[in-house]
């Protein structure tokens, strides 16, 4: 397969372009601006918070949060740390962050998709970081919380 020069993605600028746009995205939260927020989710879109039982549809996600941005302020989260990759044909880019919240660090990490000449987020999810030698110390508090919904599920049908 043969690139010339205007099949290829100019990555320096579309990292640029998507850096702006997460950037945009977390402070659209902490200000409380929804449709700031919302508007860089794609239709489609996918969220998956912290919580287990967390996987939205953009549709379930606007509904969960909309209480938040009435309120002035959703969430404010900083991205310290960005990766950013690309599919061959430059339409598709994944990419993790390490962010500050209040949750103290998290790791976020997406799916985007160029809708025309415009990334939108398609997948997000969140999680909540946790140390290696905290591990044995945080798994009797989650213990208490997920061992019933584990539970549940087992019993459920199984992808």
């Amino acid at each position: 397969y043969f690139t010339t020069k205007s099949d290829a993605i100019d990555t320096a600028k579309e990292k640029k372009a998507i850096n702006i746009l997460l950037n945009d995205w977390h402070a659209a939260a902490a200000n409380g601006d929804f449709n700031g927020y919302f508007g860089k989710i794609s239709e489609d879109g996918r969220y998956i918070g912290t919580d287990a039982t967390e996987n939205w549809d953009r549709k379930a996600f606007v509904a969960f949060s909309k209480p938040y941005f009435d309120r002035g302020k959703a969430w404010d989260f900083k991205a310290l740390e960005r990766n950013i990759y690309f599919s061959k044909d430059g339409k598709v880019a994944w990419f993790d962050e390490l962010l500050d919240t209040w949750m103290k660090g998290c790791r976020g990490s997406g799916i985007l998709e160029k809708e025309g000449k415009e990334w939108k987020i398609k997948h997000y999810v969140l999680s909540m970081t946790v140390p290696n030698d905290a591990t044995n110390d945080i798994l009797p508090h989650k213990a208490k919380y997920e061992d019933p919904l584990l539970e549940k599920m087992r019993k459920g049908p199984r992808p």
